[in-house]
């Protein structure tokens, strides 16, 4: 095939899709390009069937070379490894809307990788990766029914913007990626700054309108020369076992799917499925492996039966019902703020930790290096389902569901400059049977508020479900986990009281109508509503006093000239003000100084010692100094670090001292006060200034003359030893 482009008009830019130059040997390759940004897509698909799946053999791999931004990799070894988070994301980001589309009966491992090979640091390559995604499909053999495309919507100023750049997305109050085919919605996420339901609507209707002029630009390209598709494999024929499972075993799956608790539930199902495969297995030897599938195939069939028909759901409750809601907050001693949130059967620890600006995370991205302040992870531990599985990390699951929690309550987190920590959430799933991740949003608001993070409102979120059969349709509310897997939608919705945080939407089925997602919209809601007064009742504002056990931060600023002094030769000063007092000191270059103590008398010595070195000393001001050497005409006095005065003998007390180490030795800590700088900036001390005059003048025999007299004496005893040698 000879080389191809097309040009789509969006908004102030214009994307080009080509093919037939890059990638020629892969089952479909396409090249998407906005601005100076490139996505290079390829799809291809095994050579052999696997037969007896029951998964979509798929993998989605997106990944950016750091040449795309004329960079080197940075440490030891000079090349790409494993995925940053940024490229997980984006991996999912491609997979949820394309894996809905791809055939069961397409039993060949299929591979779409996408490479961001030039990025201008201000178009994001994402959205163009699953544009490539859809053409690398459309033209590659592999059965694909028809393209789908991907935009980003923001809004600024309250224009809604197609394709937005970093730069107009610092000013947008949404960033909303929508994937979808002609006609209907497949994929939405988003975070917005609680904006109302009606205006994603709003923004879900103008991302269509782009969307069909993409998916036209690809099915004209698709059709000046896509490949011959590949044939689908035929399911093979199971009537028989299917009545041979309908007497008995069937109707104990119908029975057992009603059993409210899931543990129970799943026992009986499991139960049942082994007693089959026990009876039946032999007789059918070549078709055993699909005893699960039948199963499992009248389980779903219950399920949608039930909802639909009879408006009820597996653990009895009605389509709106929200499950129980129990909120415990300072549930942990030691730690700056925790929270345990179980609603249901689901269940997330939550706990806030407070840190300093060295806690900072450092990212690095092909747009540049950048600094977090915040950040939530999620973890899901294999015990939260009954399971057993090794830890390896945190999978791509893990790291989508972290981010939409993260993503959930960023708007609510107070600035920099409000409240000078570093938040780190950490959600500990402990049981779990549906919307995790909601309930992780709920309990990181929840251990922020513990923790007296001030943050502007707490957060809830809710998952939403769909079942669809031909014109039947219920939206389902707080959706269980069996719900989540039988079901249509995942639809889950966070925000405030005033509106909308983060979205997340994925289908399982060809999409679904504006009309469903407004519904979807407003019984997340009022479902909301309902999870945010109970939050309200478990703790109304966030604490006035942080733990003891959190650091305290103090912000004073220097003049930038004065750094090099705090700081001192090879950072002598600044550590020995840190070990001194107990604290951690961060200095930016602008001369703002942070000083984190979780001893707070620590804190107020650090900032005291850090204004002495950086203010000039004033005539009349008192120091607690330390002898760092001492001469016959006094001693000199460290007053603050790295900065010293001379106490003059005359000025160490109100009688005369014949000997500074008669009172003074190295070491020695003295309060002093200043009674004059000279021109040159030396500091003259006095110690006598703070003594309380004696009575009567100075007592004899305790200096003076007496002392001078024995001074001398012993001079002269000196001197006629010397002659006598």
């Amino acid at each position: 095939m000879a080389e191809q482009k097309l040009t789509v008009a969006l908004g102030d830019q214009t994307l080009e899709i080509s093919t037939g130059k890059m990638a020629k040997l892969a089952g479909g390759s396409a090249v998407v390009q906005l601005g100076g940004t490139v996505v290079l897509v390829a799809a291809s698909a095994a050579k052999t069937a696997k037969p007896g799946l029951d998964f979509v053999p798929l993998t989605v791999d997106y990944r950016e070379r750091t040449y795309a931004a004329g960079k080197i990799p940075g440490g030891f070894f000079k090349r790409e490894g494993r995925p940053t988070e940024k490229e997980t994301l984006s991996s999912r980001q491609i997979d949820r809307p394309i894996r809905p589309l791809f055939s069961k009966h397409f039993p060949y491992e299929t591979q779409i990788m996408a490479t961001v090979v030039s990025s201008d640091q201000e178009n994001d390559a994402d959205v163009l990766a699953l544009v490539g995604a859809s053409m690398a499909m459309c033209l590659s053999d592999i059965p694909f029914p028809e393209p789908i495309a991907g935009v980003r919507v923001g809004r600024v100023n309250g224009e809604f913007v197609v394709n937005p750049t970093f730069s107009q997305l610092d000013e947008s109050d949404m960033d909303v990626v929508v994937a979808e085919t002609a006609d209907n919605i497949i994929m939405v996420e988003g975070g917005c700054r609680e904006v109302p339901e009606a205006d994603l609507v709003q923004a879900l209707e103008f991302a269509m309108e782009h969307i069909r002029r993409i998916v036209a630009a690809q099915r004209d390209l698709a059709s000046r020369g896509a490949k011959t598709k590949r044939p689908l494999v035929d399911p093979v024929n199971t009537d028989e076992l299917r009545n041979a499972l309908t007497t008995g075993y069937a109707e104990r799956i119908r029975t057992a799917i009603r059993i409210p608790g899931k543990e129970a539930r799943q026992e009986e199902i499991d139960a049942t499925a082994a007693e089959a495969h026990q009876a039946l297995s032999e007789r059918f030897t070549e078709q055993a492996a699909y005893i699960g599938k039948i199963l499992h195939d009248v389980e779903r069939d219950e399920l949608r039966h039930m909802v639909l028909s009879e408006g009820v759901r597996a653990d009895g409750r009605g389509l709106d019902d929200i499950r129980k809601i129990s909120i415990e907050v300072g549930v942990l001693p030691r730690t700056h703020g925790s929270c345990l949130f179980t609603r249901g059967e689901t269940q997330a620890l939550a706990v806030t930790t407070l840190g300093t600006k060295s806690d900072e995370q450092r990212v690095e991205e092909l747009e540049g290096q950048s600094w977090k302040s915040y950040m939530l992870h999620y973890n899901f531990p294999p015990f939260s389902v009954g399971e057993v599985r090794p830890i390896r990390g945190p999978g791509r699951r893990e790291i989508g569901h972290g981010a939409l929690a993260e993503r959930s309550i960023e708007p609510v987190i107070p600035a920099d400059t409000m409240f000078p920590y570093t938040i780190r959430i950490v959600s500990d799933i402990l049981e779990s049977n549906g919307s995790s991740s909601m309930a992780s949003v709920c309990g990181g608001s929840m251990a922020l508020m513990d923790a007296g993070v001030p943050i502007k409102a707490p957060v809830a979120g809710i998952a939403m479900g769909l079942i669809k059969e031909g014109d039947k349709v219920a939206v389902l509310t707080d959706i269980l986990g069996v719900e989540d897997h039988l079901g249509d939608m995942d639809f889950k919705v966070t925000g405030t009281r005033d509106g909308v945080t983060a979205f997340q939407m994925d289908t399982k089925i060809g999409g679904i109508s504006f009309e469903v997602m407004r519904s979807a919209l407003e019984r997340a809601r009022k479902g909301r509503m309902h999870i945010l007064d109970h939050m309200h009742q478990a703790l109304a504002a966030p604490r006035a006093e942080m733990s003891p056990y959190a650091p305290r931060i103090i912000i004073l600023n220097i003049h930038p000239d004065k750094i090099r002094e705090v700081i001192g030769p090879g950072g002598k000063i600044i550590k020995r003000i840190t070990e001194e007092t107990g604290t951690q000191i961060d200095i930016e270059d602008t001369g703002e100084v942070r000083i984190a103590a979780v001893n707070g008398e620590g804190g107020r010595r650090a900032e005291e010692m850090i204004r002495n070195i950086t203010e000039d000393p004033e005539v009349g001001k008192v120091y607690q100094g330390k002898v760092r050497s001492v001469v016959t005409f006094g001693a000199f006095v460290e007053i603050v670090p790295g900065r010293d005065g001379l106490l003059h003998i005359s000025e160490i007390d109100h009688h005369r001292v014949a000997r500074t180490e008669d009172v003074l030795n190295v070491g020695d800590l003295v309060m002093v006060k200043v009674i004059g700088v000279d021109r040159e900036g030396k500091i003259k001390l006095s110690r006598k200034a703070l003594l309380p005059e004696p009575e009567g003048g100075v007592p004899a025999g305790v200096g003076g003359r007496d002392r001078d007299r024995d001074r001398d004496r012993d001079r002269d005893r000196d001197r006629d030893r010397g002659r006598r040698r």
